[in-house]
């Protein structure tokens, strides 16, 4: 064999390649544990699997051995034989956690997320959308067409948002605008961090009827139903007039270029003198780096694949969003790491 200048494998090589073969089972793991309410039924305190076992309606046994499983991920402690503990990370799927991603795990592991993912080599050979072919609509309408779904949907989204809401106040200088747009806002819970951090900012959470279902409970749960409309609409079709920035989070990667492009147009044709478009998004670099953090870089490029299989879209470099912005009639002019909320940036862009 060649000499590739590449070290002979190790154990650890070895390791590393079983447990991402036994990704997809971990997975399945945290979502059966969601599903029986574990973290839930065993609350603060230490409790044995046969309780949690009645209460969830499922065998002693087997839930003695989903518990084992859920502890070798690091999710509860075994004190001792058929006695079990929630840890830190584990208490995070409570629905009651102040910062619960009870919904972003529920969201994430249904197989209407995953299933695209078995064809994932076929995306890769013909650049199609796998999710299309599975489902027989597209991701967002199958989401549409299942109220419930949609409702998980908005909730994992929420539950995503949260560490930006909280960091973006302080990264950007909202102060010297006046009202801002949130395109594709759902539920509200960024713009809600924006204008409570910014009492003279006034704001717009413009998105589907499907994405805006619970927003005016979070404008009430935050008083801001005097300063912050509803608007509905598609942004393939319009923005709202009336604001001097556009937001933007997580909503470009979703779409091929081209529809990209549209989007941007629309904030372009509505875009004050002055005014400014906001993206936060990840950035790649024009190399993996892993430097930056090696569960960074894993969710950036999954993602990434998750974007091929199930919605068409891509994350995206500098040179990229340099690109769909120029052909928008947009010039980027900064690309700031979003602190406290890796690995997003904040990518600003004004009028040519």
């Amino acid at each position: 064999m060649a000499d590739t200048g590449v070290r002979a494998a190790d154990p650890a090589d070895g390791d590393l390649i079983v447990r991402l073969a036994f990704g997809s089972m971990a997975a399945q793991t945290l979502r059966a544990a969601v599903r029986l309410r574990v973290v839930e039924l065993i609350g603060d305190t230490r409790r044995a699997a046969t309780e949690v076992a009645a209460e969830a309606g499922a065998g002693p046994q087997p839930m003695t051995r989903l518990l084992r499983a859920l502890t070798g991920l690091g999710l509860l402690t075994e004190h001792a034989p058929d006695s079990f503990s929630v840890t830190p990370a584990g208490a995070l799927l409570h629905p009651g956690h102040p910062n619960s991603l009870t919904s972003f795990a529920r969201m994430f592991t249904e197989p209407v997320m995953t299933r695209a993912w078995e064809h994932l080599d076929g995306s890769v050979r013909t650049g199609e959308v796998a999710f299309d072919t599975v489902f027989g609509t597209d991701f967002f309408s199958h989401v549409a067409q299942h109220p419930q779904l949609s409702v998980e949907f908005n909730a994992a989204m929420s539950q995503a948002v949260r560490e930006s809401a909280a960091a973006l106040p302080g990264a950007f200088d909202f102060d010297r605008f006046t009202s801002v747009t949130d395109v594709g806002g759902g539920n509200g819970t960024l713009l809600a961090g924006v204008l409570n951090a910014y009492p003279g900012l006034t704001g717009v959470v413009f998105d589907t009827a499907e994405g805006l279902a619970e927003a005016q409970k979070t404008l009430e749960r935050h008083g801001l139903e005097e300063r912050c409309a509803l608007s509905v609409g598609d942004f393939f079709r319009s923005v709202p007039k009336g604001s001097d920035l556009y937001l933007m989070k997580s909503i470009l990667h979703d779409w091929a270029d081209d529809q990209v492009v549209t989007i941007l147009s629309h904030c372009r044709e509505v875009l004050p003198p002055g005014g400014s478009v906001l993206i936060v998004e990840p950035v790649l670099p024009e190399v993996v780096d892993t430097d930056a953090g090696v569960t960074e870089a894993v969710i950036t490029y999954l993602s990434d694949l998750n974007m091929l299989v199930n919605v068409g879209g891509r994350e995206r470099t500098r040179k990229d969003f340099e690109d769909v912005c120029h052909r928008a009639g947009l010039s980027l002019t900064s690309v700031t790491p979003l602190k406290d909320a890796a690995p997003f940036s904040l990518i600003v862009a004004v009028a040519d």
